[in-house]
């Protein structure tokens, strides 16, 4: 996809300019409830298909023929089938790409599915997907590139507008809820977007969709690139997110294809497929740090999931479950605690541990009948009211002392500490600095390098 974000720098201008008469802490930033359901979510899929599926290639330029999409087998179900399998829980659809060309019958022109000879010119990808997507249990959401490289009247800004609006419209009215909305940032030709009347119109039809945006987008999207296309996090996570002063709880979102540096799908492409563990990494890497994972897929020119990408979808579920599934949690097999410790060990999200009112410090200790051995630990805080965790320590008892096996500084929705497998029979949460009291959702111990040999 090779997002290049390119913006007008006074996007911000209004909102700057309001930012010097209200004092802003980060730890007055609090989510919506939109988007702590969304935080919850963790991980989802992006699926390109398109006239780039039956050309080999990854950028289209807008001159393709609409004859050239024409998939042979084409079946949502099976796509949704193995995007659930996957463990994902939900999907965004590019329902148009750079090059113009729209999956569904659109009104605004006949560049789109009602042109090819897919279904005699009567199909609709995007609806189809979408019915596919709630009869497995996921939540659907679309892509619409407002960069053009088909439509002659991109080189007008007012025209363009209208036509990207009333594509927009028909995207947002006609689909049911859509749970996420990319707003992608790539190219531009001159174009200067009319990024505030795109949000009035969406919200216009769905008040509850998350934006995603560029940072630079600071004030009208609701989740942010990670800044990458390796699906990592690489920095402390934080979820609110700063720029000149202003403040808005902005969390990550992270891209990565399933094959390297492909997002559409390219024939004898096996090679590029990621291996199990490049995807365990990465999910560590991304939800494991307080991310969502977003993991692109290509539909090939049959209008399936190919073969070999199915299989590693399965597997990459079936670890993920075998890994961190409720059956692997040693925290579960605790001593008893009282029932506020017992909130955070239960493997219930729903609930959640409270340090004392008004501490900056608190830890939680869970103590076991016998030592067990793990290798990582999965903490979540509670997030409605804010991020709270600055610094923490994951510390075992050895008999003499306590000795620190992980530390860090941000927690957010939820975090993988992994090291060197220990054995104990304490184990302590320590939180070394907090904004106010800790408030934790699961404290979780897991042995997988163990679980790995069996």
């Amino acid at each position: 996809m090779k997002h290049f974000r390119r913006f007008a720098a006074g996007c911000l201008g209004v909102v700057m300019g309001s930012a010097s008469l209200f004092a802003q802490n980060a730890v007055d930033m609090k989510p919506s409830p939109q988007q702590v359901a969304w935080q919850d979510l963790e991980f989802g899929v992006i699926i390109h298909f398109s006239t780039n599926t039956f050309l080999n290639q990854e950028w289209g330029d807008g001159t393709a023929s609409p004859k050239v999409f024409n998939p042979t087998d084409f079946n949502p179900d099976q796509w949704m089938k193995a995007i659930r399998d996957a463990g994902a829980k939900y999907v965004v659809l590019v329902a148009k790409h750079h090059d113009g060309f729209c999956l569904w019958p659109t009104a605004q022109t006949d560049y789109s599915v009602k042109s090819s000879p897919w279904m005699d010119s009567k199909g609709d990808v995007v609806g189809a997907v979408a019915k596919a997507a709630r009869k497995y249990g996921l939540k659907f959401g679309v892509y619409l590139s407002p960069w053009d490289r088909h439509d002659p009247r991109y080189k007008n800004n007012a025209a363009y507008d209208d036509y990207y609006q009333a594509e927009l419209s028909e995207l947002a009215s006609n689909y049911g809820d859509l749970v996420e909305f990319w707003l992608d940032g790539a190219g531009s030709g001159g174009h200067v977007y009319n990024f505030p009347r795109i949000i009035e119109t969406l919200r216009m039809y769905q008040p509850n969709t998350i934006v995603f945006a560029d940072a630079a987008l600071f004030e009208y999207g609701d989740a942010r690139w990670v800044g990458n296309e390796s699906g990592r996090v690489n920095y402390e996570n934080w979820n609110v997110l700063d720029r000149h002063g202003y403040l808005r709880w902005r969390p990550v979102e992270a891209d990565t294809p399933l094959h390297d540096r492909h997002w559409f799908f390219h024939p004898n492409d096996e090679a590029t497929l990621k291996s199990l563990d490049d995807l365990l990494t990465t999910y560590d890497d991304t939800v494991g740090h307080g991310a969502q994972l977003m993991l692109g897929l290509a539909p090939d020119r049959r209008g399936l999931l190919p073969d070999a990408d199915v299989a590693r979808l399965k597997e990459f579920g079936k670890s993920l479950r075998e890994r961190y599934g409720k059956s692997s949690d040693l925290a579960i097999h605790h001593e008893a605690v009282n029932a506020n410790e017992e909130a955070a060990l239960d493997g219930n999200e729903d609930t959640f541990w409270s340090a004392p009112a008004g501490s900056h410090h608190s830890s939680l200790v869970v103590n076991f009948a016998r030592p067990i051995t793990f290798d990582r630990t999965l903490t979540m805080e509670w997030l409605n009211d804010g991020q709270r965790v600055e610094k923490y320590s994951i510390d075992v008892w050895t008999g003499a002392e306590w000795k620190t096996v992980a530390e860090a500084q941000a927690i957010g929705h939820k975090k993988i500490d992994i090291f060197p497998a220990v054995t104990a029979s304490r184990v302590r949460l320590n939180i070394l600095s907090s904004t106010d009291a800790a408030e934790i959702r699961e404290f979780q111990l897991f042995n997988v390098h163990d679980a790995a040999e069996k």
